[in-house]
């Protein structure tokens, strides 16, 4: 029986703009950063409060998980800026969100109230999207 999950990833177009991003304007850390064979970087990063789940920072590229065909359709998607990643929890959204817009953040939307809590959008240099977003007590 699966009993956690370990390791996410998000698709970017180049993993050393993306390091400087979720590193320098985000807050992760690095956790793994190493070459497996010539061409393959492993580079994951995680959070202080969560240091046992890592997000996988990979480029789309044919090698072992797709061929050129498959790299070309994701990097498609992924200029189209549709290619939604996930949700990072924050105990007060508009102090994070204000934080984080004055590093530089590209926000698609400033932050709401919706059903689940306090909710903002922004965008990585990839155009992956993610939901800030502080739960109501009912949704922690």
């Amino acid at each position: 029986m699966i009993r956690k999950m370990s390791h996410a990833t998000i698709f970017v177009n180049n993993q050393e703009e993306a390091l400087s991003f979720y590193r320098d304007k985000l807050g992760f850390q690095v956790h793994t950063d190493a070459m497996v064979g010539a061409d393959f970087r492993w580079l994951t990063l995680n959070t202080v409060d969560q240091p046992d789940f890592e997000i996988v920072l990979m480029e789309p590229k044919p090698g072992m998980l797709m061929d050129e065909p498959t790299a070309n359709q994701l990097r498609a998607i992924m200029a189209k800026g549709v290619l939604g990643a996930g949700v990072f929890n924050t105990d007060d959204c508009q102090a994070t969100y204000q934080e984080l817009k004055d590093k530089g953040v590209q926000f698609v939307s400033e932050p709401a109230e919706r059903p689940y809590g306090v909710e903002a959008v922004f965008k990585d240099n990839s155009g992956n999207w993610f939901s800030l977003t502080q739960p109501n007590d009912d949704h922690n």
